[in-house]
């Protein structure tokens, strides 16, 4: 009896990590376009849309003009005045309902889908 209760134990203990986070999956240059044009997302504090035209609006308290685009497998941006471009690696939750941006540095930013 001990044992199988361990055994119980056991199995929860190890599948732990998998219910504490969701699953993220890389996206592809295509997919991060389709994920993002014509999008609004979600961030704390602030909302950001992703025009298909390569303009995208980021507001937190206060509006923010800045220009989008992909290069191979990563979104790229630039925000004036600032000439220089800033791209990250994209992912997808499993669900389908946030993207999760992450830098050069690892630094990780979360959006969900506004719509």
């Amino acid at each position: 009896m001990r044992q199988g209760v361990a055994a119980i134990l056991a199995g929860f203990v190890l599948c732990a990590p998998c219910w504490g986070s969701p699953k993220w999956l890389p996206l592809t240059g295509a997919q991060a376009e389709m994920a993002l044009s014509d999008r609004g997302l979600i961030y704390e504090g602030a909302t950001q849309h992703f025009y298909p035209s390569g303009r995208t609006l980021y507001t937190s308290g206060h509006e923010t003009w800045g220009t989008w685009r992909i290069e191979g497998d990563a979104y790229c941006s630039q925000w004036p005045p600032a000439a220089g471009w800033a791209c990250y690696k994209i992912e997808r939750n499993a669900d389908s309902t946030a993207l999760k941006f992450i830098g050069d540095s690892g630094a990780e930013t979360i959006g969900r889908y506004a719509d």
